[in-house]
């Protein structure tokens, strides 16, 4: 299945020594490179897996300084890329992911179905329940706000950094532009939907050991919500009036101003009333009413329209290139 297609797997590497040579002998032999993006780490699992690991498939680069785990996928990204590999999954380090779900990710993009797969930690009912309580509720959280932000309301899980992509389609999405941070995921998700690419999700299941995750709620939390607006406003702008043009367009332009207008009006009212202690007539309470259901109604037509959206014809295919044998 995979015999005409070059695969490469990109593993960020910080503070991940006590793991990484494990997660290494695991890597099934789909993979034909490996690279490990030593992020500047302090434990050294750069040096240490050159030192210690003997795979012939591998190779370590270096970050200059901590980029984060962004920068530290798209380095591996690059060097896949200049390496004319065709797809490249990306798993952490610190071995939560299991790498003979490879196969299982790589398949819908050989078959021409997607151009991005991503892990999905929720597919599973059983397996929810031994998720920590506080990452159950965390990406629950995220899920809601990533499907108005990327666009990907038949996908779960956005934060999941168990992916794989065909290199071809990350031209197309603006690889340069993707946060370095951990926002990495969820706004690569946002510029595959500007870029129309088609995303699935693969079940899965989290391995939780005793490594310790360098994320910090509390220091990323108004990161990802500035993140997630910023990329709702620009997915709008662009996908329904810059690049296109359409009924949901039209819902937009009339259910903001009206939704807008009928809580202004009702409100300015309101406190009319209260202050002269006279009640509003029933006729200003009508008119608030409607300009507020009337708007309520466009922005539901247009949410409907932006659901059933979703992109469905994978890029890819048209990208497509000779197989290795026949260059």
């Amino acid at each position: 299945m995979f015999k005409n297609l070059k695969i490469a797997a990109v593993i960020p590497c910080y503070r991940v020594a006590d793991q990484i040579l494990n997660l290494i002998r695991t890597i099934p032999p789909e993979v034909d490179r490996i690279y490990c993006v030593d992020d500047a780490c302090p434990a050294g699992s750069g040096k240490l897996v050159m030192e210690r690991c003997a795979d012939p498939r591998i190779s370590v680069l270096f970050n200059e300084r901590n980029l984060g785990v962004g920068g530290a996928v798209k380095a591996g990204y690059v060097a896949a890329r200049a390496d004319d590999c065709d797809i490249a999954v990306k798993l952490d380090g610190d071995g939560q992911m299991d790498p003979r779900l490879i196969p299982a990710f790589l398949l819908p993009i050989a078959l021409g179905q997607a151009d991005y797969t991503k892990g999905n930690r929720f597919f599973h009912i059983e397996d929810v329940n031994a998720m920590p309580v506080s990452r159950l509720l965390g990406n629950a959280a995220l899920t809601f706000l990533a499907k108005f932000s990327t666009g990907y309301w038949n996908v779960a899980d956005p934060t999941n950094g168990y992916t794989a992509a065909h290199l071809g389609v990350l031209d197309l999405a603006s690889l340069e532009k993707v946060s370095n941070g951990y926002f990495f995921e969820t706004d690569l998700l946002f510029r595959l939907n500007i870029a129309r690419c088609v995303v699935r999700d693969i079940p899965m299941t989290a391995r939780y050991g005793t490594e310790r995750s360098s994320l910090r709620i509390q220091n990323v939390l108004w990161q990802f919500l500035a993140g997630h607006i910023r990329n709702f406003v620009k997915r709008i702008l662009y996908g329904y009036f810059l690049r296109d043009f359409n009924i949901a367009s039209a819902q937009i332009l009339l259910g903001v101003p009206l939704l807008a207008a009928g809580f202004a009006f009702g409100i300015y009212h309101w406190r009319l009333s209260i202050m002269t202690g006279t009640p509003a007539t029933a006729g200003t309470v009508m008119i608030a009413a409607l300009m507020i259901l009337t708007g309520i109604q466009f922005c539901l037509g247009a949410l409907n329209y932006d659901i059933t959206s979703v992109p469905k014809e994978p890029l890819h295919p048209l990208l497509q290139k000779p197989s290795h044998e026949e260059r």
